[in-house]
């Protein structure tokens, strides 16, 4: 499987469980990082920040490490980038 595929798969299934209060799309993906638009109300109870931490564990899932570089939020939502890390 592809990075881009395991990436993909792990996307599905935060959407699968986190949508429609959180839903996640691929952006762009580089050659050690990846930028993913999460959109939605998301849970008041729960930690805006944590919906991104949800999705980085989900993808250790598939063997892919990350660690969140960058965040920058925008309305209903924000744009994580993602920082390969390599094994």
């Amino acid at each position: 499987m592809s990075t881009k595929e395991k990436i993909v798969k792990a996307i599905d299934e935060f959407n699968k469980y986190r949508a429609p209060e959180a839903k996640a799309r691929l952006i762009s993906q580089g050659e050690n990082s990846f930028k993913i638009e999460f959109k939605g109300s998301f849970c008041r109870t729960c930690g805006f920040y944590d919906y991104f931490d949800d999705y980085g564990i989900l993808l250790q899932g598939t063997g892919i490490e990350t660690k969140i570089r960058e965040i920058e939020e925008i309305d209903e939502g924000a744009i994580v980038i993602f920082e390969m890390i390599a094994s």
